[in-house]
């Protein structure tokens, strides 16, 4: 059965990982409960999700939030750099990523729109991607030396990040209203909350019509569309860390009802949590 690739297993307590490898074999669907940027070098080789199968290219930059799964087919010496980031770091030390648009974009906005299923593949020249690769080559090579400083991470994480940021088409930067940071960390602190837009509106004193648009300008999806990610994301790492029963695990994150649970779920992760338990044994 396909595996969960957790990041309590993998990470050594750092907050990145890198690591860059030439595959000439199929990889297995799996799952990740971090989050997981592939950058796409040279080689020959096609990529399975959720939406479907597709032949991979040089340049290609697979972006998939906690709870997606992928795998690798017909693979002949491709190379695939993977940079992981911790998704608790992303809601703690490295929350400030969110404030650059082009990060924001990369590694919250797109895997997570709807029928996205957590995967968003982009693409980049083959220059850049290069780059991208070598920048992750040096991210392993340094977490390779067992001193892995906060600093040196953060420098070669934003070196990855601003190369495939740079590389692509700038979205129009803007100053995020504080209204929507306010409700971000009220979403991700407490997700199991029955929260109404209205809810988060009084919270802010803002018209509830006003935060769903700049919230959505902001982030890219409505105060509910993230609050969903957010919920599915939680749920998935519960189904692949725990024991809990399915049912108990939908209540815990927000979706008491357990049909409903398992509609919403399958919907942003493509599986039904049933499935997902499954592939991460």
């Amino acid at each position: 059965m396909p595996e969960t690739l957790h990041e309590h297993a993998l990470f050594a307590g750092n907050s990145v990982l890198g690591a860059v490898h030439t595959l000439s074999d199929a990889v297995p669907a799996h799952t990740h409960d971090f989050v997981e940027l592939a950058v796409i070098g040279p080689g020959e080789g096609r990529h399975l999700t959720s939406s479907g199968e597709r032949p991979l290219q040089h340049g290609d930059v697979i972006v998939l939030r906690p709870g997606a799964w992928h795998a690798f087919t017909g693979c002949t010496d491709l190379t695939v750099a993977n940079c992981c980031v911790s998704t608790r770091a992303l809601h703690a030390e490295l929350a400030g990523l969110r404030e650059f648009p082009e990060y924001r974009r990369l590694l919250w906005t797109e895997p997570s729109a709807p029928g996205s299923y957590g995967v968003h593949v982009a693409t980049v020249d083959s220059v850049a991607a290069t780059d991208a690769i070598t920048a992750i080559a040096a991210l392993e090579a340094h977490l390779r030396t067992g001193t892995a400083a906060w600093g040196r991470l953060l420098g070669h994480l934003a070196t990855v990040l601003g190369i495939l940021a740079d590389a692509r088409t700038p979205t129009a930067t803007f100053k995020r209203h504080p209204a929507v940071a306010t409700c971000l960390a009220l979403l991700e602190a407490d997700p199991a909350n029955a929260w109404r837009l209205d809810d988060l509106a009084a919270a802010v004193t803002l018209d509830a019509a006003y935060l769903g648009r700049i919230f959505r300008k902001s982030t890219g999806l409505s105060p509910l569309d993230y609050l969903a990610r957010l919920r599915a994301e939680r749920a998935a790492a519960l189904l692949a860390n725990s024991d809990l029963p399915i049912a108990r695990i939908g209540a815990e994150v927000g979706w008491p009802d357990p049909t409903y649970f398992a509609r919403r779920f399958r919907t942003l992760s493509g599986l039904t949590p049933t499935e997902y338990r499954q592939r991460s044994s």
